[in-house]
């Protein structure tokens, strides 16, 4: 009996477990603060300028959320992120630095290793 109620509470903890793990890896969890937020959209009129950002530690559809959302917070800047390529495509409508991008895209939580023109 003792080890029917072990087996029991063991397949009710892995269900649950295998269940958080797919949404995770759909981009559903509450990976990195929470669950989905809605896309910041942020486009610029004439776009002088595009950088590339190489960035590492993103997970997640919300990790992908919060970049956009702090390149997006810079005046003259838009920003586009392929999760998958781990890179943020920025358009930019006036001279940035690169370094006020390193610095917002790390305040957010990731680590930039390269930043080009493109």
């Amino acid at each position: 009996m003792g080890n029917a109620v072990i087996i029991g509470i063991l397949l009710v903890v892995g269900f649950f477990a295998l269940r958080s793990a797919a949404k995770h890896f759909r981009g559903e969890g509450g990976c990195c603060g929470g669950g989905s937020v809605p896309r910041q959209k942020k486009s610029v009129r004439d776009v002088r300028f595009r950088k590339k950002l190489k960035i590492e530690g993103m997970h997640c559809e919300n990790c992908k959320n919060s970049v956009e959302k702090a390149i997006n917070a810079i005046d003259g800047a838009a920003a586009r992120v392929d999760l998958g390529r781990g890179t943020a495509l920025v358009k930019l409508d006036r001279p940035v630095e690169d370094a006020v991008l390193v610095e917002a895209v790390e305040k957010a939580g990731f680590h930039v290793s390269a930043v080009e023109l493109a």
